[in-house]
């Protein structure tokens, strides 16, 4: 009854080639978007703004990235954390040298050079997939920790290789406080998901996924196999290589290699995967799964070891924490592999045809 697009006539082609063809799901995008930019920022307090919201911005942006590759192109990587190093350090080191660079142009120069990067690395892809593939791109993580530690120039002969972020300045003024950086963060994470919608719609993506699916069949019907999957290593490694440098400039302000290490890799990894490989809402529902389920624990464990009367230490607490995070993580993708997505998807679904059982 809430959700049904009856009456709903697209009398032209681009009224059905829009994103959000249902007026119930642009109704909803807008929403949402309203609150993001116009109630959050004024009801959260500083601890949500720079603990919680913006570092749920810029994982999303980076598990969209690996998204894009592992889910529409169907090419493993295990070097996102070390793509996000090269955007934040190559952001950092345009900023330093080059006076007067703006600070998008930075960051988007950062993304290049990730994606550079990203693609020299893609290259095995062309012989190798699955697994090997993924070994591969391991070989990034550790290759580019190894020259941002050897190499002191990239970090302005920094002893220990840590880089401090520059102040963000646009049109005069500065980004400086927690609801700034928040919106900053928000604005770019918004603009880059609705260019990944529009590009997974496009030709583009609908190449990936056809190599994804089956790649013989794909080169059979005309798809350049290389040019394909060298574009998606590019295209995920710049999405990884902006969400590096906002990880580095908005929300830690000072980073080092060690930070990018393999473990965040595959933190991002499980995004998509509890979120749901091959959607673009999967990326931000994996994300927020990942962030807040950990804090929920935090807030919920201590509770209910004081009202049962249980002898937790603080180190028994943690202990169990990661033994409910995992066990629920198991839970839900043996109940549901395909993520949080799929289960967005069967709700919709469901509110199609309600209150009717068929």
């Amino acid at each position: 009854m809430f959700y049904r697009e009856a009456g709903q006539f697209k009398t032209s082609y681009e009224a059905d080639s829009q994103i959000f063809p249902i007026r119930q799901d642009r109704f909803a995008v807008c929403a949402v978007l309203a609150i993001a930019f116009g109630v959050l920022p004024w009801i959260a307090s500083e601890y949500w703004l720079t603990a919680i919201l913006v570092p749920f911005l810029v994982f999303s942006l980076a598990a969209l990235g690996l998204n894009l590759l592992t889910g529409y192109a169907g090419q493993l990587s295990l070097g996102t954390a070390a793509f996000m190093a090269i955007g934040a350090y190559g952001a950092y080191n345009f900023q330093l040298r080059i006076e007067g660079m703006p600070i998008l142009a930075s960051f988007a120069l950062g993304g290049v050079c990730a994606a550079l990067v990203g693609v020299a690395f893609g290259l095995p892809s062309l012989r190798i997939k699955g697994f090997y593939l993924a070994v591969a791109t391991l070989a990034a993580q550790f290759f580019v920790l190894w020259v941002l530690t050897k190499f002191a120039w990239l970090s302005n002969h920094s002893s220990s290789g840590v880089i401090t972020a520059q102040k963000i300045s646009m049109l005069g003024v500065d980004v400086d406080t927690p609801v700034r950086k928040y919106l900053f963060v928000l604005g770019v994470v918004t603009l880059m998901a609705l260019v990944a919608k529009n590009l997974v719609r496009s030709h583009i993506g609908r190449a990936w996924m056809a190599v994804r699916d089956m790649d013989v069949a794909a080169e059979v019907i005309g798809i350049p196999l290389m040019r394909v999957k060298l574009l998606a290593f590019a295209v995920s490694s710049f999405y990884c290589g902006v969400a590096g440098a906002l990880y580095a400039y908005c929300y830690l302000g000072s980073v080092e290699p060690d930070g990018f290490s393999l473990d965040l890799s595959f933190r991002i990894l499980f995004m998509i995967i509890i979120g749901g490989v091959g959607s673009i809402l999967g990326s931000f529902l994996g994300a927020a799964f990942i962030l807040l389920l950990p804090i929920l624990l935090d807030s919920a464990l201590p509770a209910i070891a004081t009202f049962l009367h249980l002898p937790f230490t603080n180190a028994t607490v943690s202990h169990i924490q990661l033994m409910v995070f995992g066990g629920l993580i198991i839970f839900f993708l043996i109940t549901e592999p395909h993520g949080l997505a799929r289960l967005w998807q069967i709700t919709k679904e469901k509110l199609r045809i309600w209150p009717f059982p068929h």
